[in-house]
């Protein structure tokens, strides 16, 4: 069977990988014109790595990521909230790794030249619309370096093109654009003396627009040091102060050095010298915090949906980019299982929409950070208890619980029932 994957970002690469191992033929198409490796901090969490390791990569993973041990929250003015153990420590069989996205970007397209072929990722392509034809699905894309129109057949297309997806829109065309919430992110990464213990990842705040988020994702060439990823929220700018649609949510804007060092200054966390991590950043981009309403169906016919294409989420839980790989790997594992690809999305649909619609609302009201906001309501020490119940709620509508992610059976299609 022939699968055509809208977008080479990590959810399409991850797309094509799992439907490779599951014997189709995936081709994939991306509008950037290049693929570089740009970008900040990314976690990918257990249950993500159970499916990477299971598609090969577990080698290549480890090469390039830093595996934390803990997530410590804390309060506005850094003092503790609570702690717990990630990854391994635990007692998950796979770790946690927070990388840099760039160097992740970087390894899936390599793996997936290696083993689709180097043409498997056309690059300059903008899908502009789609249609059903007998048997399949036909794809108009824009060649960007040329401007002509090429046109690609498939027997099953998955839009895995971001949050603003051109396949989404075919398939909701009322929907309108995405939702902003009020916060905008500004992001960096520069070299900082090791943070704590130098496996922690660390949320200070909690409120949206008023939290500081740091982690390290690779070692930094000076002694003692980390490549930290961080990230400041702040409110909103006009003219999109209130929360709400905005036209435009995937523009992304260069803070300059003075705006950085003066809301840094509104912060002192007796663990971290903001001024100095500033100051050693080479650029802070601030991007809208947005998402969009989940929807009542991904798939329609022989076209659906993956990724933020489909459940584009709030980063609380840090949890985005690791339900794409598992939304990667059911889709695949549906493919194999039914003859009728209609049937098989119908069944992808079924077994991730529901799911991944509940996280996003639960992201919408702070996922697993809900922690720091309940202790700032709370007089006195916030009950370790409370915080364990908190974490292990989220952790169960993620499915990805120890025991989830531990015990449930593998989504690899067997080699007799591949494709």
């Amino acid at each position: 069977m022939r699968v055509g994957v809208v977008g080479g970002g990590i959810a399409g690469l991850s797309c094509a990988l799992s439907l490779h191992a599951a014997g189709f033929r995936p081709w994939v198409s991306e509008s950037a014109r290049t693929i570089e490796a740009v970008g900040v901090g990314i976690n990918l969490l257990p249950h993500a790595v159970r499916e990477l390791a299971e598609l090969g990569l577990a080698e290549e993973l480890a090469a390039i990521g830093l595996a934390p041990q803990r997530l410590r929250y804390y309060d506005r003015s850094g003092a503790p909230v609570w702690e717990e153990p990630v990854g391994t420590a635990a007692g998950y069989r796979w770790p946690q790794y927070s990388v840099h996205r760039g160097r992740l970007h970087t390894l899936l397209l390599a793996a997936v030249r290696e083993r689709l072929g180097p043409d498997a990722v056309r690059t300059g392509r903008r899908l502009r619309h789609f249609e059903a034809v007998p048997g399949g699905v036909r794809a108009h894309f824009l060649d960007r370096p040329s401007g002509a129109v090429a046109v690609e057949e498939a027997e099953v297309l998955v839009g895995a093109d971001g949050i603003d997806s051109v396949v989404r829109a075919g398939l909701h065309p009322r929907e309108g654009a995405a939702r902003r919430h009020g916060v905008v992110m500004w992001r960096g990464v520069a070299p900082h003396p090791r943070l704590l213990d130098g496996r922690s990842l660390v949320v200070a705040g909690g409120t949206p627009g008023a939290k500081f988020v740091a982690y390290p994702i690779a070692p930094a060439t000076g002694p003692g040091e980390d490549l930290l990823n961080w990230v400041l929220e702040v409110p909103d700018e006009p003219p999109a102060a209130v929360p709400g649609h905005c036209a435009a949510p995937a523009d992304v804007r260069l803070v300059t050095a003075a705006e950085a060092r003066a809301r840094v200054r509104e912060w002192q966390l007796p663990w971290i010298d903001l001024p100095a991590l500033v100051g050693r950043t080479a650029t802070v981009l601030a991007y809208a915090m947005v998402d969009r309403d989940p929807l009542p169906s991904w798939s329609e016919g022989r076209v659906t949906l993956l990724g933020d294409a489909a459940h584009p989420m709030l980063p609380m839980g840090m949890n985005g980019g690791s339900q794409s790989v598992v939304d990667a790997r059911v889709l695949a594992w549906c493919l194999a299982r039914e003859a009728d690809p209609v049937a098989a999305l119908r069944t992808y649909d079924e077994l991730r929409r529901p799911v991944l619609n509940e996280l996003v609302l639960a992201n919408r009201a702070l996922g697993p950070e809900e922690i720091i906001a309940r202790a700032a309501e709370h007089e006195g020490a916030f009950p370790a208890e409370r915080a364990a119940a908190l974490s292990q709620r989220y952790k169960k509508l993620s499915l990805a619980t120890v025991a989830d992610v531990n015990d449930r059976p593998s989504w690899t299609v067997p080699r007799s029932e591949a494709r």
